[in-house]
């Protein structure tokens, strides 16, 4: 079972904002998901960011790959290097 950690997308037609979540690779974008680790805004200025910096790491170390986007925010958030 390959794990990700993805953005699921919520909110409204053009106004999205996004869900840090662990999922299967398998499983749809917006479908099942194994742990929600946070939230991501990008229609904010600054973007806004809210993130369980524990529970990601946990995950990072036991395998799940993160997608380019959440990486991206895991490095602004000091989780990764």
């Amino acid at each position: 079972m390959a794990v990700k950690i993805r953005l699921r997308r919520m909110g409204a037609k053009k106004a999205p904002f996004y869900r840090i979540v662990v999922a299967d690779s398998r499983y749809p974008r917006d479908g099942r998901f194994i742990e929600e680790l946070g939230y991501y805004n990008p229609l904010v200025s600054p973007a806004e960011v809210r993130l369980d910096d524990e529970k990601a790491r946990q995950w990072i170390k036991n395998g799940a790959q993160p997608t380019e986007t959440v990486r991206d925010i895991l490095k602004k958030q000091g989780v990764i290097n």
